[in-house]
């Protein structure tokens, strides 16, 4: 019984004959038993010690039972308790379980039927506790500190997370495949006030239209082949959390207008139901492509994509953040390092500048991958020679070429610069044929007149 040994059990009861049962009875067990013969002395015990579970007589001389599962709740809404109550009082005991009470048991009791129901409640309370240690270690991998970069372009991203994590607002993510998008998505909800509800994430170009209507909606019993069971669906089983909407550009129009009324009416009909469904949810959604490209272009509803961008955060490619990536190549060096219990492997200088030069068109999945495959099969460096060749030969090629050859930031310069020539320097026009946003022509522009 080692197990229930380290469980802590605190038994509240008035008559000292029952009392002493109880504790005795407890032990046998193996649990360790502190007994208080009031309201007032539980609760400074309950206080001073780690209780993993309560059981208390619900009538007592002075504060009953009931007031002491009021306190126990408002100090830790988790805590597990268990009311005895006599036959002619289970009225009092049902009305402790509306106030949070695990169960209630009926004396007199059978020894075997309340050992079970405290079993059960032990291991309802170490679930409880798994579950708040896995919260925190999502805190931890999700907290700020894993946005990882220095670059004005991150510190902006960085700035915007802080500032809407606290919000209930609704959040647009735009950048690149591979650029970090659900990461952000995770970290605003990790550190916002829904950190302890679920975070869930569906890719709306992943499945097809009946599919995907389905998993966010839910369904009734028998609405189509297939349907054995209900189904609440993503909106309502996401809660009092967030709901994670990715690539949300190519949801098709017709259930676009379904998620419009749903973001509108804060409510969802299940397919098959002609019942709607309240949901508290936040909606967090991103894309690869600019919305408001697509609304010009007849693929997205305006209204939808306004319902959705209350708050725009765009993350940058790689290749605007260059500064950023010497500290993910020793983070990603460092934890697949961990991974393969092996020493952390550094990385030459002449890796670093192949690395560093590279476009990397995949951004940070890429060079996470590319780190990953270096780290396996370099020896105990990671030099040129471990990066595949296209990233190698792509400094080789610059060490040989001719001294007037443009660098590829001078030629995105260059060609920035043509199309708000052949514009008649209409900025919001530019970033469209560019397909950037404003911001980011304006951080690009101001960077060039600095150099």
């Amino acid at each position: 019984m080692s197990a229930a040994a380290k469980q802590n059990i605190l038994v509240v009861e008035d008559e000292e004959v029952m009392r002493t049962i109880l504790r005795q009875l407890l032990e046998t067990e193996g649990y360790n038993v502190f007994t208080s013969d009031s309201t007032e002395n539980a609760i400074q015990v309950f206080s001073t010690n780690e209780i993993t579970l309560t059981l208390t007589d619900i009538r007592m001389s002075g504060r009953d039972g009931l007031e002491l599962l009021d306190h126990i709740k408002s100090v830790d809404p988790e805590a597990i308790v268990i009311i005895m109550t006599a036959f002619s009082s289970v009225d009092s005991a049902i009305a402790a379980l509306r106030k949070g009470a695990y169960d209630y048991v009926t004396k007199p009791f059978v020894n075997d039927d309340l050992l079970q129901t405290v079993k059960n409640a032990v291991k309802q309370r170490l679930l409880f506790q798994e579950n708040r240690f896995l919260r925190r270690e999502l805190r931890q991998k999700y907290d700020f500190s894993q946005m990882i970069g220095k670059s004005d372009a991150l510190q902006h991203v960085f700035s915007l997370v802080q500032k809407v994590a606290v919000t209930s607002a609704n959040i647009l993510i735009q950048g690149e495949s591979g650029t970090g998008k659900e990461l952000v998505a995770r970290s605003i909800h990790f550190n916002s006030k829904r950190a302890d509800a679920p975070f869930l994430a569906v890719n709306c170009g992943a499945l097809p239209e009946s599919l995907l209507e389905s998993e966010l909606f839910g369904h009734t019993k028998g609405s189509f082949t297939g349907a054995i069971a209900d189904k609440k669906g993503l909106f309502r089983s996401a809660n009092g959390g967030t709901l994670f909407l990715d690539e949300v550009s190519e949801m098709p129009l017709a259930l676009q207008v379904k998620l419009l009324r749903a973001l509108q009416e804060h409510e969802v009909t299940p397919v098959g139901s002609a019942e709607a469904v309240k949901f508290d949810a936040r909606i967090i959604a991103a894309t690869n492509r600019r919305l408001d490209t697509e609304v010009a272009d007849g693929r997205f509803r305006e209204d939808l994509f306004y319902r959705l961008n209350v708050v725009e955060i765009d993350v940058p490619p790689l290749r605007e953040r260059r500064d950023d990536i010497p500290l993910l190549v020793k983070h990603f060096a460092a934890k697949n390092a961990r991974g393969q219990n092996s020493a952390e492997k550094l990385v030459t200088n002449e890796a670093m500048a192949a690395i560093i030069r590279y476009s990397w068109p995949g951004n940070v999945r890429e060079l996470e991958n590319v780190i990953e495959r270096a780290v396996i099969l370099s020896g105990p460096e990671i030099g040129v020679d471990g990066l595949p060749s296209k990233i190698a030969d792509s400094t080789n090629d610059s060490a040989h070429a001719p001294n007037d050859r443009p660098t590829l930031e001078e030629m995105e310069q260059r060609y920035l610069l043509e199309v708000l020539s052949s514009v008649n320097d209409d900025k919001s026009q530019a970033a469209r044929i560019l397909g950037i946003d404003l911001s980011t022509l304006y951080r690009k522009l101001k960077r060039y007149e600095e150099e």
